[in-house]
């Protein structure tokens, strides 16, 4: 089966290659760290020092790791981190992020046997942590070949996936062989991987890392950049974080129909992927509205744009605590919804669409307590018309705003501590496969940069 799974990745990959390359030549997109995908890293240096790997998917997942870097570092200050990743968001995030943490950021290599031995060969991790759940055969295989333990923390399996590998639970049971731990978020994801086939006994459940991740501190040099460049703290600001099509459209719309009954309002959005800044650029240029670009330099009408363009990285969760109401994208496009811990952990009022599979739990908590304004699953055209309707409400009852507000930052820190309990869970597996340290080895780790 794993012969026959390598077969169709091949040919997946031959089918999708003229994609691949056209979103390369439009976007950049799959370019970025090509080598390092088909295995080829420059090798770490030789070093008996325990290094652990840790796969952080994209940018939700990479925010998600800050907690549990620093948990790491706290209770293995003598072990060595690396960070991999699958996109180029993801990736330009956890440099930033984890400049001063980790030996090495790199790409995760493709799911071939080769490609896996290779990146396996250079990074030579004394064990392998996996956020939410990435199951690459190939590569669960070939660590369990080579007696490297994988554990999967975070871990969370909407219905929607764990209906997909349920066509396949044949396969996906003897690859859940090779994991040695899943830390999973709430028993809901621990009854569905252990329904695939994953022995009960490897299976624990700890929280969500992203209450966690929500309460790290952010840089205020950057909240106090965008206050006093674009004058947000004198209006009210809506904020459509994570975006995708036709989202932005949507809010636009909407923000029109805003403006009629509440004239001193600005609207800051955020697209989920950077290749759709200028796309969006280009339908706010066309919706008639003044705007700014954070990317553009600094200049006079920025603090009187009507609408500002969030084109960066990495600056998001600055931004959650100057704004008025959050939308958070993904919702209503049918994507599955986004994080909503962030802007909850610093008492925002928040509203969602109806499609929020991908944070259903999480959602759920909230709405049962009132924390959070969800609307219902409808077509787009109809959302537009609700969510008009809830942000004018919104608006014109700031007691109501507070009172989700303050549910929602109460809510956030009343679920924190899964990081300190993942951790705990973590201690014996990453403790029996570290080699006894040196003092020197010791210092070695602790005065690597990265590469």
């Amino acid at each position: 089966m794993y012969f026959i799974y390598s077969v169709l990745l091949s040919i997946a990959f031959l089918i999708l290659l003229p994609r691949f390359l056209f979103d390369a030549l439009r976007h950049g997109k799959y370019v970025a760290g090509f080598r390092e995908r088909l295995g080829y890293l420059k090798p770490l240096p030789p070093s008996k020092t325990p290094l652990i790997w840790i796969h952080a998917v994209s940018v939700g997942e990479a925010q998600a790791a800050r907690p549990l870097v620093n948990e790491l570092k706290a209770r293995f200050p003598a072990t060595a981190l690396a960070i991999s990743t699958t996109t180029r968001t993801g990736q330009e995030l956890a440099r930033d992020v984890f400049k001063n943490d980790a030996v090495r950021v790199f790409y995760f290599p493709f799911d071939w046997r080769w490609t896996v031995r290779l990146t396996l060969k250079a990074i030579r991790p004394s064990a392998v942590v996996i956020l939410e759940t990435e199951l690459w055969p190939a590569f669960l295989r070939e660590c369990s070949n080579q007696d490297i333990p994988v554990a999967i923390v975070n871990g969370r399996l909407s219905g929607q996936s764990f209906r997909r590998y349920r066509l396949v639970k044949g396969f996906i049971s003897k690859v859940l062989r090779s994991v040695s731990l899943a830390i999973m978020q709430t028993e809901t994801d621990s009854d569905r991987l252990i329904g695939l086939g994953m022995d009960p006994n490897k299976v624990k459940v700890s929280g969500s890392l992203k209450f966690d991740a929500g309460v790290l501190p952010n840089p205020a040099s950057t909240t106090d950049y965008f206050s006093e460049r674009f004058d947000l703290r004198k209006t009210p600001v809506i904020l459509a974080a994570s975006t995708h099509p036709p989202e932005e459209k949507i809010i636009l719309e909407c923000f029109r129909q805003v403006l009629g009954k509440t004239s001193e309002t600005r609207l800051l959005i955020a697209p989920r992927h950077p290749e759709r800044f200028n796309e969006v650029a280009s339908l706010i240029e066309s919706s008639g509205f003044d705007y700014s670009r954070r990317t553009e330099p600094k200049a006079a009408r920025d603090a009187g744009s009507r609408v500002i363009l969030l084109d960066t990285i990495g600056e998001l969760q600055s931004v959650y605590s100057l704004a008025t109401i959050v939308f958070v994208g993904g919702s209503i496009s049918r994507i599955g919804g986004h994080n909503i811990l962030e802007p909850a952990a610093v008492g925002a009022c928040v509203i969602t669409g109806g499609y929020t599979y991908n944070f259903q739990t999480i959602v759920d908590t909230f709405v049962k307590a009132n924390a959070i304004v969800q609307l219902s699953p409808m077509p787009e055209a109809e959302a537009g018309q609700e969510l008009t309707a809830v942000i004018t409400e919104l608006l014109d009852d700031s007691a109501r705003r507070d009172r989700l507000s303050a549910r929602a930052h109460a809510l956030v820190n009343a679920n924190r501590g899964a990081t300190e309990r993942t951790v705990r869970l973590l201690e014996p597996l990453l403790l029996s496969s570290s080699p006894p340290v040196t003092e020197v080895d010791s210092l070695r780790v602790q005065n690597v940069s990265t590469l």
